[in-house]
């Protein structure tokens, strides 16, 4: 089963940036963090900062967009060329539609759940997107330590998408270093936001590889790998 690892620039130095996002070497994702100090208590990046990543990186960006009103802006950061906006449940007024319009633009839709919001909800939406993020810390801060009780709702988000009619990812954020993705793989995701394990590491494409190659043995006979 392939998996695929995001590395956060969240938990880079932003006066390298350029740099930065070089030095994950064959990540498969560069992931951003939108913060507005409104949905979450934190001011992180934006739009103008997304444009700045694309200039320097061939590899598809991935933003996740902790705001308070996505169905406003997340639109903007398809056009300027994200390959994937994910955007929360809790936030969004109109989640098929804003999924629709992001489509519509070249964007992959992401829908992100908090670890208290239940995915059950929201299976009728799994045609609408193209992957399911399962946060497993509080969003707001990097650095923070992974939470073992929503495991079990990316086993079930695992069980929603493995049906055989929804090519759906499952994506992870927060916590996720070399002690916990294991975990996350068995349980059924296949994309990895890592923050600090990688940008903490004195060789960040070295963590990457480490991390694919322990969620791939994984994933390859986990119980969800074959339908």
């Amino acid at each position: 089963m392939e998996v695929q690892i995001a590395p956060s620039i969240l938990s880079a130095d932003f006066g390298r940036l350029a740099d930065e996002v070089a030095a994950v070497g064959d990540a498969d994702w560069i992931h951003v963090d939108v913060m507005d100090n409104h949905f979450v208590p934190n001011l992180t990046l934006g739009l103008p900062v997304v444009h700045s990543v694309l200039k320097h990186t061939a590899l598809p960006v991935d933003c996740h967009l902790m705001i308070a009103d996505p169905d406003r802006w997340a639109t903007s950061y398809a056009e300027a060329g994200a390959r994937n906006v994910t955007f929360h449940a809790e936030a969004a007024h109109a989640p098929i539609r804003l999924a629709r319009d992001l489509r519509a633009a070249g964007a992959r839709a992401g829908l992100a759940l908090k670890p208290a919001t239940p995915v059950e909800p929201f299976a009728d939406l799994l045609p609408e997107i193209d992957m399911l993020l399962v946060m497993t810390v509080e969003p707001g801060f990097g650095g923070q330590p992974f939470l073992d009780v929503v495991l079990p709702k990316v086993r079930r988000a695992r069980e929603l998408v493995r049906d055989g009619n929804h090519a759906v990812w499952v994506q992870v954020d927060g916590g996720v270093d070399e002690q916990t993705i294991d975990r996350c793989a068995e349980a059924g995701a296949d994309v990895f936001v890592a923050g600090s394990a990688v940008y903490g590491a004195d060789d960040p494409a070295e963590v990457v590889r480490r991390l694919r190659q322990s969620a791939s043995a994984v994933a390859d006979s986990a119980w969800w790998a074959h339908a």
